[in-house]
């Protein structure tokens, strides 16, 4: 896979990070310290795990459906309004001569982005390519079972694979860069590519024009604490020469803020643009998002965290559910092409049975479902691990200072952040599920045994160990939690 590092080590240290720090762990401020790159939020590039040990399957059981969505992978910053505003703040204060060197460094990096950067806003970068590649092959590699040509009417069948992707161009190269990995481990996978309008509504619900918490005291009134430790005076001071002028003439706030947005995605930016941005400036392209202190990076971080958490996370302070309403559709999408898949392979293995399945058949021909992919966004995946009550994403936490020691954005949403959930299967027995956040194995709260009225033997009624859980205890968990 390919990977992007920095010259003085902010990316290159990210490496392995989900496996060596648990996906569900505390964050602290060692940590942060540590590992300053994490404070770029949901801009952190998203990292292979190293030697990760999955826990054994029940005996029997062989996999034979997954159920995904992911987030597209590294792109450029989302507007390029924002690029050409930095080149626009800091070329006006060349002209009146009140840069200081290191200022008229960080001129020549915004004339790159505003010229380079800009036009390419919100695009996938190779870097994003390469993650769901790599994400793609480990798939397979660990799920092969799921790919491999069944049984259907005593022929060799292909198993189908449904890959939807939200209609922006990052989301469906991402998924474009997915399914050209499955296919180069199996090159007689042909997938069904879907992106419209008409699919927004299950991957990507989120309306950014409905949520506005600005008036809720208990949320403001703790947010506002976090923000009141970021100070942008000595870093405009690296820059400005004249305190004096930029009292007059800059929003303090909103381009310390551009600043840092801009200087911690560069992570996820490929190598051509940080060459470039290193022979304008002639200093390593690390060296801007190095202009904050550590103590600067965690501090605006904090705030940040806390303001995604209070968007669409478990936020008390809050109490309204709008923000986790939105990842509704997209759990019930999860649950209904689920029950297809299980259908055709229940039909497909009981050659008596009734062949009149409906939405099970694709094309009017019997095949096994491999799997169902969906790539979208950062606004759907968070609420959607909250609404499942993933262990990362479940957390109350009313005094936001201390939110980071439970609750930490990076965790959930850097670029390409994933959900698997693995379907098992064995003669007799109940399919099972396993659900994967970043490949990494989550715990669910789903009760064992709340649909055993259904099951007739001791065996049936038998539970698995985690994270191992019956598909209908986790059918009926989720349904009614939709009901609510």
């Amino acid at each position: 896979m390919k990977k992007n590092y920095f010259v003085n080590g902010f990316f290159v240290i990210a490496t392995g990070f989900f496996l060596t720090s648990p996906i569900n762990a505390q964050t602290s401020d060692a940590e942060l310290t540590a590992h300053p790159e994490f404070t770029a939020s949901n801009y952190l590039a998203y990292q292979e795990p190293v030697n990760i040990k999955y826990t054994k399957v029940p005996a029997s059981y062989k996999p034979f459906y997954i159920s995904h969505y992911g987030r597209h992978g590294s792109r450029y910053h989302h507007s390029d309004d924002e690029y050409k505003y930095l080149f626009e703040v800091l070329s006006k204060a060349d002209s009146a001569q009140k840069l200081t060197e290191t200022g008229k460094q960080a001129l020549a990096y915004a004339k790159v982005l505003a010229t380079d950067a800009a036009p390419k806003k919100g695009d996938l970068t190779q870097v994003g390519v390469s993650q769901h590649e790599g994400i793609a092959k480990r798939m397979y590699k660990n799920f092969g079972d799921v790919f491999k040509d069944r049984k259907v009417a005593g022929k060799n069948v292909t198993p189908h694979i449904k890959a939807y992707a939200s209609t922006s161009g990052r989301c469906i190269v991402s998924m474009t860069a997915f399914m050209g990995e499955l296919r180069a481990q199996n090159p007689k996978i042909k997938p069904e590519l879907i992106s419209g309008k008409s699919y927004m509504k299950f991957i990507s619900a989120f309306d950014w024009g409905k949520l506005d918490y600005s008036k809720v005291k208990t949320y403001t009134n703790e947010s506002d604490k976090l923000w009141k430790n970021v100070n942008p005076q000595p870093f405009l001071k690296k820059l400005f020469n004249d305190s004096n002028y930029v009292v007059k003439n800059i929003e303090a706030d909103k381009f310390y803020n551009r600043f840092f947005e801009i200087a911690t995605s560069l992570q996820g930016m490929d190598e051509p643009l940080l060459d470039d941005i290193a022979q304008a400036a002639k200093v390593p392209a690390d060296s801007f998002v190095n202009l904050f202190t550590t103590e600067e990076k965690i501090a605006r971080w904090k705030a940040q965290n806390a303001w995604w958490y209070s968007l669409e996370g478990t936020s008390p302070l809050i109490n309204r559910p709008d923000g986790l309403n939105f990842a509704k559709p997209t759990l019930q999408n999860i649950l209904d092409e689920a029950d297809d898949a299980i259908a055709v392979d229940t039909v497909r293995s009981t050659p008596s049975a009734s062949t009149s399945t409906g939405s099970a058949y694709h094309s009017g021909t019997l095949k096994p479902i491999a799997a169902t992919l969906r790539f979208g966004h950062d606004a759907t995946l968070l609420p959607l691990s909250a609404l499942m009550q993933l262990p990362l994403a479940n957390a109350k936490v009313s005094d936001l200072s201390k939110l980071h020691e439970q609750w930490t954005d990076f965790k959930i949403i850097p670029m390409a952040a994933n959900l698997q959930i693995v379907f098992y299967k064995a003669a007799g027995k109940p399919v099972l599920v396993k659900v994967l956040y970043n490949e990494i194995e989550q715990t669910l709260p789903v009760p064992c045994g709340i649909t055993d009225e259904r099951r007739k033997t001791k065996d049936e009624r038998k539970c698995p160990a985690a994270p191992y859980y019956r598909w209908d205890d986790f059918r009926k968990f989720y349904s009614d939690i939709l009901k609510k």
